[in-house]
C-alpha cells in the first residue's frame, strides 16, 4: 500500500503536473496569438480552457507542498508549454504579414512569377547605398511565406527583404485555391472573358 502510494506521489503526480502546465501554457500561446489576430470569439474561449487546467494544476502543486518534484515538473511543465506553444504558432500560421523586398537590379521577372500565382504586389522606386532599388510590397498569408521566399530566392538570391505582421487588411489581392493559369483554361473563366 505505502509502495503505490510512493509511486503515485513521486511519479504519477508530477506527470500529471507536467502535462497539465504544458496544456496550460500551450493554450496561453495560442490565446495570445488569437488575441493579437483580432479572433474575438476563440480567445475568451482558448483561455477559458487554459485557467481551467491552470487552476487544477495548482490545485494539486498546493495539495503537495512537501513534494519537491511537484516544483520541478511545474516549471518544467511551463517551459515545454512555451517551446510547444511556439511551435503550434508557427505551424498554425494565422494571419497575413507584409513582405518589403529590395532589389538592386530588374524585377521584372519576380513579379511575373507573383502575378501568375496569384499573388498582389506594389512596386516603388527607391534608392539605396549602392544605388536605385526597386522595392516590392506584398501582403500575403503567412501560411504562404516560404514559397513566396523560394521564389524570391530562385530570382534574386541576394536580395534583401523583411517581413512584418499585419494587424487588419481591407483589400487585397490573394491566391485562390488554384494558381491563375488554372482559371485562364478553365469554361467559365473563358466565358467571362468573352462577355466582356
Amino acid at each position: 500500500m505505502t509502495f503505490e502510494f510512493d509511486i503515485f506521489a513521486h511519479f504519477l503526480m508530477p506527470v500529471l503536473i507536467f502535462l497539465s502546465r504544458v496544456a496550460d501554457v500551450g493554450l496561453g500561446t495560442i490565446r495570445l496569438i488569437f488575441i493579437t489576430k483580432g479572433m474575438k470569439k476563440l480567445a475568451p474561449l482558448v483561455g477559458f480552457f487554459e485557467m481551467l487546467v491552470w487552476v487544477l494544476a495548482m490545485g494539486v502543486v498546493m495539495k503537495n507542498l512537501n513534494n519537491p518534484i511537484s516544483y520541478i515538473a511545474y516549471a518544467g511543465g511551463f517551459a515545454a508549454g512555451s517551446y510547444i506553444g511556439i511551435l503550434l504558432a508557427e505551424k498554425m500560421a494565422l494571419g497575413k504579414v507584409l513582405l518589403r523586398v529590395l532589389i538592386v537590379k530588374n524585377c521584372q521577372d519576380l513579379l511575373e512569377e507573383l502575378q501568375h500565382e496569384g499573388y498582389g504586389f506594389t512596386v516603388v522606386d527607391g534608392s539605396g547605398a549602392k544605388g536605385p532599388v526597386k522595392i516590392v510590397f506584398s501582403v500575403i498569408k503567412k501560411k504562404d511565406l516560404k514559397k513566396v521566399v523560394d521564389f524570391i530566392d530562385k530570382h534574386h538570391p541576394r536580395a534583401f527583404y523583411s517581413v512584418g505582421d499585419v494587424g487588419s487588411v481591407r483589400e487585397g489581392i490573394f491566391p485562390t485555391k488554384y494558381p491563375t493559369s488554372f482559371y485562364r483554361a478553365s469554361l467559365p473563366y473563358r466565358l467571362f472573358r468573352k462577355g466582356k
